[in-house]
């Protein structure tokens, strides 16, 4: 009756689905809790990210179960595009959007969208035109039209979630901000860039059909952000209305979030010190839960209803993210702020482990390469053209859009450099599961294929995913440090416009946790919060601000703007 991970390789050959599937859930997750232990013993490294050694962590255990299994199986799961966007991607993407500064990414909001809109069009007809091409000199199979477009939009998705592993926010925050920012674009664009070419029969391209997909293509984009802003205000009026946790006795006290830099406790009473004896009274547990799980089924809500009316989910979602962490996360109690930020990342954290591990592992299915084996020479052709592809795709609109971006810089500092431009173009040239899944949605039927060029198509795009998410995982650490040795210890260039005195309040603005803590602090401070954002760094915050705080947050709550509750640090009052 012994368990051994041998007895479990061998059984997954051998039994019924029933049996199969245990077993396959039972060594995911051991794999899982692998990937997260040496992950956390590899954080220090120079070249090694959690999703780099989870992708190599997949593909040993393919390698394993491969002969294992006799040349079966490589894997314990078959890869399933349903699982990954209904379950997988919705946790990361709304994550970033929920953890995100916001004041960087609407600071830099033109470059992004510059970058993850147009320049994603420009990938896109980049590689749709030179695969169409290309492939012409090469055997592999009849492709429609609308495959060579899927194939330019598949190959044109960057894979975000590798990116947030190897670029450092505090070390540099400009690059942080828009090579994430516009791999959420990107990413969305994509998607709806896919889901716009399946719609159409383009066999047959007239003028009608061009403008009928531009014009799909806006009301996806426009929709989707609409309705993800549309939720998130939906949780944050019905969460401020409710107000669950204000039913606490008024004599509470609570404890300073742990992110606070100062060692004072607050209390509905004023500020004490933290070696007061009084004693601590928890936060209702009930209303807590309904907190935390009112937030988290609207987040999930908002990419199902983007679903259900064939929008674009991750654009909803990620906006439905910055909306609830603008307005939503202050109309809580702090034992819900506290469990949400971390919930959320918890999600986001282990999803992003499962698609690298998964990936990796389906990298070796025996099925594809069976196939693609009887032209070995055609399948290698076609995955170094897509890799090019990829590659002057990427720099065919990074350098081009950097120079439009810096003519509208009225600061020097304010300008993407040309190493900051090699930086971003490196570090964007990353494809993830987002590919993969488009790809299978694509080319193959339930996860199956035994057609030649679908098969090719598969494997190419699963080859320039593991090249790129290894090959750029490992170097794109090293070549920050290389040519941008300085910028650890700058960050003039996102406070450019502040002064020195300005600047020491910025970390106030930028984080939810120091917007938080802010009530608990022991530094001399103005008398309100909102007083730090009176000098606005550009027309468009001012005006937003103002419009803010005399429309939105009296409705829908935020900070300053929720009546105090024992259970919440204190907000500032405005005098």
């Amino acid at each position: 009756m012994g368990f051994t991970l041998g007895s479990v390789l061998m059984r997954l050959g051998m039994t019924g689905p029933d049996e199969v599937s245990v077993d396959a859930i039972t060594l995911f997750v051991l794999l899982l809790s692998a990937c997260i232990i040496i992950g956390h013993l590899l954080e220090k490294s120079r070249w090694l990210t959690e999703s780099v050694s989870a992708l190599l962590i997949g593909l040993c255990c393919g390698v394993v179960i491969l002969l294992r299994t006799q040349g079966k199986s490589s894997h314990i799961l078959v890869f399933n595009e349903g699982l990954f966007f209904i379950y997988l991607l919705p946790p990361i993407i709304f994550n970033a959007g929920f953890q995100m500064k916001k004041k960087h990414f609407f600071q830099n909001f033109s470059t992004i969208i510059l970058f993850g809109a147009v320049g994603t069009l420009i990938s896109f007809i980049i590689i749709t035109l030179g695969s169409l091409q290309l492939f012409k000199k090469l055997d592999i199979g009849f492709l429609e039209i609308g495959d060579y477009l899927a194939l330019g939009a598949i190959l044109s998705a960057t894979d975000s979630v590798c990116t947030l592993q190897v670029l450092n926010q505090e070390e540099t925050p400009l690059l942080y901000s828009l090579v994430f920012g516009e791999g959420v674009v990107n990413d969305a664009t994509s998607v709806v860039l896919f889901n716009a070419i399946q719609r159409f029969d383009l066999s047959h391209i007239t003028s009608t059909i061009a403008l009928q997909f531009i014009g799909n293509f806006l009301y996806l984009f426009f929709t989707s952000t609409v309705l993800g802003i549309g939720v998130g205000l939906l949780s944050a009026y019905i969460i401020r209305k409710l107000y669950f946790g204000r039913k606490l006795a008024s004599d509470t006290i609570c404890n300073a979030p742990t992110e606070s830099p100062s060692h004072m406790t607050c209390t509905s009473k004023g500020l004490v010190n933290d070696t007061s004896e009084a004693p601590l009274e928890p936060c209702k547990e009930h209303s807590t839960d309904r907190e935390v799980a009112l937030m988290i089924l609207m987040a999930y809500l908002s990419y199902m209803m983007a679903e259900l009316f064939y929008l674009s989910g991750i654009l909803t979602v990620f906006f439905c993210g910055i909306v609830m962490s603008h307005y939503t996360w202050h109309n809580v109690t702090e034992c819900s702020r506290v469990t949400t930020k971390h919930a959320f990342a918890t999600l986001s954290f282990i999803s992003e482990i499962f698609i690298f591990l998964y990936v990796g592992m389906d990298a070796l299915d025996i099925e594809k390469w069976t196939v693609v084996s009887k032209s070995p020479g055609t399948s290698v052709g076609v995955s170094l053209i897509l890799l090019a592809l990829v590659l002057i795709g990427r720099a065919a609109f990074i350098f081009p859009l950097s120079f439009i971006s810096n003519l509208t810089k009225k600061s020097q500092n304010d300008k993407i450099g040309f190493k900051q431009q090699v930086t971003i173009w490196w570090a964007g040239l990353m494809r993830g599961a987002v590919s993969v899944a488009l790809a299978y949605n694509q080319f193959a039927r339930s996860g199956h294929t035994q057609l030649l060029g679908n098969a090719i198509m598969i494997t190419s795009t699963i080859t320039v995913v593991l090249f790129t998410s290894v090959v750029g995982g490992l170097l794109t650490k090293p070549l920050v440090r290389f040519l941008l040795p300085l910028q650890k210890h700058s960050g003039r260039t996102m406070m450019s416009d502040f002064s020195s005195q300005k600047s020491l309040n910025l970390p106030l603005l930028i984080g939810q946790e120091s917007e938080v803590a802010i009530g608990c602090t022991n530094i001399p401070q103005v008398p309100s919060l909102r007083m730090l954002l009176t000098t606005p760094t550009n027309t468009v915050h001012h005006y937003w601000r103002k419009f803010d705080d005399a429309v939105m947050r009296p409705v829908f709550g935020g900070r300053g703007f929720v009546p105090y509750a024992p259970g919440s640090p204190p907000e500032l009052v405005v005098q």
